[in-house]
């Protein structure tokens, strides 16, 4: 298949999604296998699992189409990506959420074109929600087997932003060093990567990143709060690019509806 099929490509990959989701449920209710990876995060046998799952779907479906995967880049798997498209998976973004039986975890799927994330899939399925985007005003936000609705962000107020950030990362006055024009009011705290969709969704306005992360653990929310009418910047206001040496990001702020 060829990327001229993108609704077919975007329907497999949720497929793909919802396999993998399927797959770390029933470990999630079962033997999660925790050990430590060499940079002593850990990993468990639903992140190995469900990347298998979503690997050997993405070569089948895109075999020309490099894959970047997060377990096989821990593993010391790393892909020369090149100029061209390739895929960027995390099979299981917020283990530690997952570790500790909160529902916040999520599987990732991106496409990134000419350096920017433009087809992504996230799933979160302790919670039976997903989100898909392929391009601008296409983003989605599917409720367990309910039609996909179509969502957006909102405006940024001039007073009372609402932040969203993870628990590790959530130091109000930290996010604040962060934003010169906008004033925190209230945070919302969650896990893994569906920080971005609560903003894509207009739940939240901005997502402020002071700590490192690497491409596989946005892209996919990057790409669909860019197709709610979002962004993600690093501090000097630059796009976010994608394709970094080790596939490392600096930090960064995802923004909502800034009016530009």
């Amino acid at each position: 298949m060829t990327l001229s099929d993108r609704a077919e490509i975007l329907s497999e990959i949720i497929d793909l999604a919802d396999l993998a989701g399927a797959e770390i449920m029933k470990i999630y209710r079962g033997d999660m296998q925790i050990r430590q990876k060499a940079d002593e995060s850990p990993v468990t046998a639903a992140d190995e699992a469900a990347e298998k799952i979503i690997l050997s779907g993405l070569r089948k479906l895109t075999p020309n189409i490099p894959v970047v995967a997060e377990e096989e880049a821990a593993a010391g798997k790393i892909v020369d990506v090149g100029s061209k498209p390739f895929w960027l998976v995390d099979p299981l973004d917020g283990t530690k959420e997952f570790i500790a039986h909160r529902d916040e975890f999520t599987v990732n799927i991106a496409l990134i074109e000419n350096s920017c994330p433009t087809m992504g899939v996230l799933l979160a399925p302790a919670q039976g929600v997903s989100y898909a985007a392929d391009g601008p005003g296409t983003a989605k936000k599917r409720i367990g087997d309910n039609a996909p609705q179509s969502i957006t962000v909102r405006p940024i107020p001039t007073t009372g932003v609402i932040a969203t950030a993870s628990r590790s990362h959530g130091d109000k006055t930290q996010m604040q060093k962060l934003l010169t024009d906008y004033d925190i009011a209230d945070v919302v705290v969650s896990g893994s990567s569906i920080k971005f969709c609560i903003v894509a969704c207009g739940e939240a306005d901005i997502y402020p990143r002071y700590g490192p992360t690497s491409e596989w653990d946005i892209a996919a929310g990057h790409a669909i709060l860019t197709a709610a009418g979002g962004s993600v910047c690093t501090l000097d206001g630059s796009e976010m690019q994608y394709g970094k040496p080790r596939f490392r990001n600096s930090e960064f702020i995802a923004y909502g509806g800034r009016g530009e």
